[in-house]
């Protein structure tokens, strides 16, 4: 073939893998404002989001990998890496970092539904740290903070000790694990009728058929004051559980049989060995585990927004933020709150990252 036809077929193949990206390009900017339409079905939405955002990607990806691979040899090189990225670092910019950036812009002002933003200060944050509701919210995020990761982390590395000496290992794993497979949403719901008191007739909450059927009244679980928080938080403790055993699970096994027989020899009970081996052999799979229930908890609204929406002295930073910016429209106020839980848990994922990397 000669050098003018190789260069032709080359414009050719440009041409097209240009119009392609034009077309893919409409096409993402139509489905964008297709799934914000308030009369859209959601049935037809959610196929357009899977079918486009999975397909269409893919397609950009093999249109912009053709365009490349029509360059000279050097640029096509260079440029090819960017290719990969390129996708991931634009679904960053407009679903992270641009929202972080706008929310940022939103705390400063009083940016209420339907207005434009007015009175540019700190009057906002100022609002929230003088506001009694933050200040009870401030004190349960501290005790899902203390109280999470403990029970969580300790409870899991005792079941990843005992379970791993079990002949049906894998069994007892699938059933702690299980959780973890529902939401937190759908774990609320199961955990509402655990607690639930019914106004009248039978009790078919679990917790208050048991305290009838021994001859007790009914207990409005939720609105028992302070113990409300706790209950809230054994819901979170119950799904974590199960991850913190699994990674700690790994972590045990990975402790060297030769150490454990040597403390056995030297005297040590089994006591002894897990709080003076195994605990300390394993203290950076502990770290690595509390750090990320941690990011977790400083985030919880799920649990608290189905089991109480923040009632009863139950409410939690995020709950606050979702009610001031969604429910009475006070976007600057919510913003604000968004920030603080931002700055709360970002030293928590450096922390977390950097003990990753060292991994």
């Amino acid at each position: 073939m000669s050098d003018a036809a190789v260069q032709k077929n080359r414009g050719i193949q440009i041409l097209l893998s240009v119009l392609s990206a034009i077309v893919l390009i409409v096409v993402f900017a139509w489905s964008f404002n297709f799934m914000r339409a308030a009369a859209a079905p959601r049935l037809v939405i959610a196929l357009v989001a899977l079918v486009v955002g999975v397909g269409g990607i893919w397609a950009l990806f093999l249109t912009a990998d053709r365009l490349v691979g029509q360059l000279p040899g050097r640029a096509r090189d260079i440029l090819r890496p960017y290719v990969f990225i390129t996708p991931a670092f634009l679904i960053l910019l407009v679903y992270i970092i641009y929202p972080t950036i706008r929310t940022i812009y939103i705390s400063f002002f009083d940016f209420t539904r339907g207005g434009s933003p007015q009175n540019f200060g700190l009057q906002n944050y100022i609002r929230a740290f003088t506001d009694p509701a933050l200040l009870i919210a401030l004190r349960n995020n501290l005790l899902w903070l203390i109280f999470v990761p403990l029970f969580s982390v300790s409870i899991g590395l005792v079941i990843a000790v005992l379970v791993d000496r079990i002949k049906w290992e894998k069994y007892a794993k699938s059933l702690i694990f299980l959780p973890m497979a529902i939401s937190f949403v759908g774990a609320s719901v199961i955990w509402r009728f655990i607690y639930y008191r019914a106004p009248f007739g039978a009790q078919i909450g679990l917790l208050n058929a048991i305290a009838v059927a021994m001859g007790n009244d009914p207990v409005g679980w939720l609105r028992l004051e302070p113990w409300n928080n706790f209950f809230l938080i054994i819901i979170m403790v119950w799904l974590q559980t199960g991850f913190a055993m699994v990674i700690l699970s790994s972590a045990v096994k990975g402790v060297p049989s030769s150490l454990l027989e040597a403390a056995r020899i030297d005297g040590a009970g089994e006591f002894r060995i897990f709080f003076q081996v195994i605990i300390p052999f394993v203290s950076g799979a502990i770290l690595t585990v509390t750090t990320t229930i941690v990011i977790l908890v400083l985030k919880v609204f799920d649990v608290v927004f189905v089991m109480t929406s923040g009632r009863f002295n139950t409410e939690v930073v995020a709950n606050m933020m979702f009610n001031q910016m969604f429910i009475q429209g006070t976007y600057g106020r919510g913003a604000a709150l968004a920030v603080i839980i931002f700055i709360a848990v970002t030293p928590v994922m450096i922390h977390n990252i950097r003990k990753l990397n060292e991994a």
